[in-house]
């Protein structure tokens, strides 16, 4: 069987790494994901995340996030409107935020299914973690665009592969729920694709600022 498309930007995949699942990368855009007949079957990925023990409780949990909403603060204006995209079971980004007087709204499809905030814009959109377990990356990239008002910030937090030989250990492909890895071309991928600006804070971390306007094609 023809190796699938690239599910961020169709292009053509080969083998990658195999564990005890298929690894695949795209030649185009760099991503490095989990063919669709290996995912985990929606009731077991529900079951992964309900072991998670993310609180607003736990420090080291706060410093983590903070690798991401920290700058991403720092760049929105005071009060300003946005979407907790993936919250979870222990919601916590959009806790931080709030504390920081931003206005929250939380959206997560296994745990706040809220479809109308779906249907709302935002100056920003914080995805902590989540990135990694999109099925259809190239649609959920979309939605996050259409979520974006003029002038947004899409703030992402996920590890990013920075070195290939590295992968056969690398821990975080052994969670079953973990089927998208994003190279830092990756991301410049992604960026250009939406017309977006591209900054990385840190390592981990990753601000995609939405053009206030579009220019007229002539």
């Amino acid at each position: 069987m023809a190796d699938p498309a690239c599910p961020l930007c169709g292009g053509k995949a080969g083998a990658f790494h195999r564990a005890f699942r298929d690894f695949l990368r795209c030649g185009a855009c760099a991503l490095t994901f989990v063919p669709a007949a290996q995912h985990a079957e929606p009731a077991d990925e529900r079951a992964r995340y309900e072991t998670h023990r993310n609180s607003p409780d736990d420090a080291g949990y706060r410093a983590f996030l903070d690798r991401l909403l920290e700058p991403l603060a720092a760049r929105l204006p005071a009060g300003a409107r946005g979407l907790d995209y993936g919250s979870g079971p222990g919601p916590t980004a959009s806790v931080m935020m709030r504390e920081r007087g931003f206005v929250m709204r939380d959206y997560d499809p296994f745990f706040a299914p809220d479809e109308a905030a779906l249907r709302e814009t935002y100056a920003f959109v914080v995805c902590t973690e989540v990135v990694e377990h999109f099925r259809r990356p190239a649609e959920t990239f979309q939605l996050l665009d259409s979520l974006l008002e003029p002038g947004g910030v899409l703030g992402i937090l996920t590890g990013v592969l920075e070195d290939d030989a590295a992968f056969p250990t690398w821990w975080y492909h052994r969670d079953v729920t973990h089927i998208a890895f994003y190279r830092p071309e990756t991301l410049a991928w992604i960026a250009t694709r939406f017309g977006w600006t591209l900054e990385r804070p840190s390592r981990d971390a990753a601000l995609f600022f939405k053009p206030a306007s579009v220019k007229a094609k002539e």
